[in-house]
């Protein structure tokens, strides 16, 4: 496998970063999902105005995945009061780990995955925790394997559509 670069996304990198969080959301779910669904839920959480703003947060992040100077994953982490639910110091969200599907199985989760963890070991975090749709198997294994343990949902819309994500946490060791 050819070597993984990981870089820090900035705001004049947001249309690579529209176009990567489109393409990947997209493979990943609109053969479980209606089209309007899919449409509504794309225009609205990788319009430019919303991209720009989550760039813009000190308490937000995303890092992409390069091999060969192109993007083939992306990571989004979420600290304090970004974060969409806990909100708490002393943990670090995980919001997206995404991976184009002629990718998948080739180690790009786990280093973006590894990377969450070495800024979660940095800024001192006492947990990492995400949620992950409850119907993604493949995303609830790999976290699983990962040591995450599930400890509550919550509802995630898609469109119209409420579905249920399952909410994992991950102790830092210290």
């Amino acid at each position: 496998m050819t070597h993984i670069d990981i870089k820090k996304v900035v705001l004049s990198d947001i249309d690579q970063l529209q176009k990567i969080g489109r393409q990947t959301f997209s493979e990943t779910f609109s053969a479980v999902n209606t089209a309007e669904n899919m449409t509504s839920y794309l225009d609205e959480s990788f319009s430019t105005e919303k991209l720009t703003t989550e760039l813009n947060d000190k308490n937000a992040e995303f890092y992409f995945a390069i091999i060969d100077a192109t993007a083939i994953g992306y990571l989004k982490l979420n600290f304090g009061q970004s974060q969409t639910e806990l909100k708490d110091d002393k943990g670090l969200e995980i919001e997206r780990i995404y991976v184009l599907k002629k990718y998948h199985g080739k180690n790009v989760g786990q280093t973006l995955f590894d990377k969450a963890l070495a800024i979660a070991t940095q800024k001192n975090a006492d947990y990492v925790w995400l949620g992950v749709w409850e119907e993604n198997a493949r995303a609830v294994n790999f976290y699983k394997k990962n040591g995450f343990m599930a400890f509550d949902k919550h509802i995630f819309r898609l469109g119209d559509d409420q579905q249920t994500d399952i909410m994992m946490k991950l102790r830092i060791d210290k």
